[in-house]
Parts: C-alpha cells; structure tokens; sequence
C-alpha cells in the first residue's frame, strides 16, 4: 500500500495527492492514468469502476504495466496503434480484445488522450477510459480490403481478427495505458469470438469521449489549485523543445543516476532526471523538473569547480569532476560528476547529460565497473535515444 501512495504522490503532487484521488474515486467511469515520466510508464490510478470491472484489486494494478491485460487473441497491430499514438503524444480511440483477471477476453472501445503541461507542453500522463461493446455488429467481408483495413470509413481503422493465435511474439508488447472492461458480450454460445471486429456504437463512443471529459475538468481543477496547470491540448512556449513520451520511455530504462538539460532553454533546465537521481538527492521529480542543477550545490561547494563545470558547457566540451553536492536533507556527499552534450541526428546539441556517482557507494558496485565506464555507459544509451528519436522525427518529416 505504501509502495502505492508513494507512486501516486509521485505522479500528482505530495501535498494534495489525496484531493484528486477521492475526486477522481468520486466518478463513475472505468479509467485508468499513466505516467509516461515514471521509468516503466505504470499505471497511477485505477478508478473504482475499472477495478470492479476487469477484476483486478488496486494493488494489483498500480505501478505495473498494461501488458498484463493482453492475451493470446489481442490483435498485435492494435497494441503497435496504441503504442505509436504514445509516442506521437495524440489522442486514440480503438476497438481491442483484452482480457480479465480470471482470463476470459472481452471487446472493450479504448479511449486514450494525453495530459500536457500549460507551463511546457509536456506530456505528463495519459488518461484511459474504457466503455464496454455492449452488442456486436456482424459485417461482411466485402467491407474490408486483402489487408485487413477496415473500409466502411467508420474511423476504427483495421479488422482486428486477423491475428491468428500463432503469429503472438511470447513476448507481449507493451504500452503505455491499460485496456479493460466489466463484462463481454458472446456469441449465441456464449462464447466471445474475436475473429469479429465489435463495432462500438455511436453511444458507446459519446459515453467514452464524456469520461474523458469528466477526468480533464478533475484534473485541471486540481492542477490549478497546485500552482501546475494542466490541459487536453498541447499549450507550448515558442522556441522550447519538447521532451516526447518515447524518448522518455527509453531513458527510463537507464537504472544510473542521471539528468538531462536543455541548453536551448532560460537558464538551462533539467528536463528529464532518473528514478536512481530522485533516490540519490531525496528531491521529488516535481521538484527538479524545470531547474538548474545548480540546486545541488551548497555552502561548502568548490566555486572554481561550477566555473569548470560552466567553461566546459560554454565550450560545447565534455568534463568529469569530483564536487560535494547536497540531498534534500542537506545531508552532503561527494558526487563524481560526468557532464557531456548530446548532439541530435544533425550534429547539433540538443541536450546535455550529467551523471552522478555517490563516491561513498563505489563498494556497492557489483559489477565491478570503473566510475568513468559507468559514466560513458549512460552517455551512450542517452545519445542513442535522442539521435533515434531525432531520426526518427526527420524520417516521418520527409
């Protein structure tokens, strides 16, 4: 239970997590929230309503992955939809089979709609409303195309049945918001058959999109009343680069302490630190999001080494230097600092990344790395996910 508070916390706000959670517990609605800036992307709310009706318990849900509601008869390509609107940071609505606690598979309309940041554009979670298809449509197979592509231009895009059970990987995709639903419709056997798409009527659709709705004005209100003002739409300061969800779902998966800052930006804030940094510091991710590092430093810091530090960032120059920096506590510790820029597919710098090591825990390291390999480790994965992203971003451009 305290494992699932403290993600709570960590996603909304220490202070008044426990408002939103009883104002959200307070709709009726089937939803659950994400958080794409927690390493894993796990799930930070369930709604009593999804709780009820996919048969999961809450601390079975909170902090965990979506892929748990796939199974054998999800149709792949709708779990790569869901993911690429992660990535792109847009709003999706889907039709999918997913499956209960108990194992039974279900047809569930998915409704998914990022929550931006009005200060920076961020995307700081996903809401994930599920409606149940409370009757099924048969159609003919004139009304899809060799491929699988749905014609009908009812906007639900594929025919999902077309996964046949050998073709799932063993190893289930994973996205970013939970897919569940109370109960499934069958056939007259009472047996639910995946290999025909469940058409959402035009009512499931508008309850889904009401839900939706419903969660934002919760969350906005709440936002407000904390000083950090959230929207459906992407509110983004001229000349500031956005951080997207993928990239942010591939640094997660670095376990080193380290941050990464922007150095197009007002006095070059911290735009992404690591779980392992939060741990090191005490300091909560809203409370280094959008600060310079300089937070760190205190009264017995070395001036002359944050003036080496500066000349190496002025130079565009990687540096590795020894600074005693301080916790949260105002406990201090000797942090072996590695500072290096990472440049975009072009050339350009687009970030720069800086890497901590408590000297005082080198005798916890079980791998039997030097500081420096440790250090040049994290650089690279760093860099492999912005040029990615970047290429990625040129590629989709052309």
């Amino acid at each position: 239970m305290e494992a699932q508070l403290g993600l709570i916390e960590q996603s909304f706000n220490v202070r008044d997590s426990l408002w939103v959670r009883e104002a959200l517990d307070e709709l009726p609605d089937s939803f659950t929230i994400t958080d794409p800036f927690i390493s894993g992307h796990p799930i930070v709310f369930a709604s009593h309503g999804f709780l009820k009706m996919s048969g999961y318990s809450r601390d079975e849900v909170i902090g965990d992955n979506e892929r748990i509601f796939q199974g054998p008869e999800t149709n792949r390509r709708s779990v790569m939809e869901i993911r690429e609107a992660i990535e792109e940071e847009r709003a999706i609505q889907i039709s999918i089979v997913n499956y209960r606690k108990d194992g039974t598979p279900f047809w569930v309309l998915f409704y998914m709609c990022p929550v931006f940041s009005k200060a920076d554009g961020r995307v700081i979670h996903f809401v994930c409303v599920q409606v149940p298809i409370l009757r099924r449509q048969r159609r003919s197979r004139s009304e899809y195309g060799g491929n699988g592509i749905n014609l009908s231009g009812d906007g639900l895009g594929f025919r999902f049945g077309s996964c046949r059970r050998e073709m799932w990987s063993e190893t289930v995709v994973g996205f970013g918001p939970v897919l569940s639903v109370d109960s499934c419709w069958g056939s007259d056997n009472g047996e639910l058959e995946v290999d025909e798409t469940w058409k959402a009527t035009d009512i499931e659709k508008q309850k889904a999109a009401i839900a939706v709705n419903n969660i934002l004005s919760v969350l906005t209100l709440y936002s407000e009343s904390v000083g950090r003002p959230v929207s459906g739409k992407r509110f983004c300061l001229a000349g500031t680069d956005i951080l997207g969800s993928s990239i942010v779902i591939s640094l997660g998966r670095i376990k080193q302490s380290f941050v990464l800052t922007d150095p197009h930006l007002p006095d070059m804030p911290i735009v992404y630190a690591s779980d392992a940094f939060l741990k090191l510091t005490g300091y909560s991710r809203q409370e280094v999001l959008g600060r310079n590092c300089r937070f760190l430093s205190g009264v017995d810091t070395d001036f002359s080494t944050i003036f080496q530090i500066k000349e190496s960032i002025r130079t565009e120059q990687a540096c590795t230097v020894r600074i005693l920096n301080y916790r949260k506590d105002q406990s201090s510790f000797w942090n072996l600092l590695h500072i290096s820029p990472v440049r975009n597919a072009s050339g350009k710098i687009a970030y720069y990344v800086g890497v901590q090591i408590d000297e005082g825990c080198q005798n916890q390291n079980k791998h039997g790395l030097t500081p420096e390999m440790m250090q040049r480790g994290v650089v690279g994965a760093v860099k492999v996910a912005v040029r990615s992203l970047s290429m990625g971003a040129g590629t989709s451009n052309s």
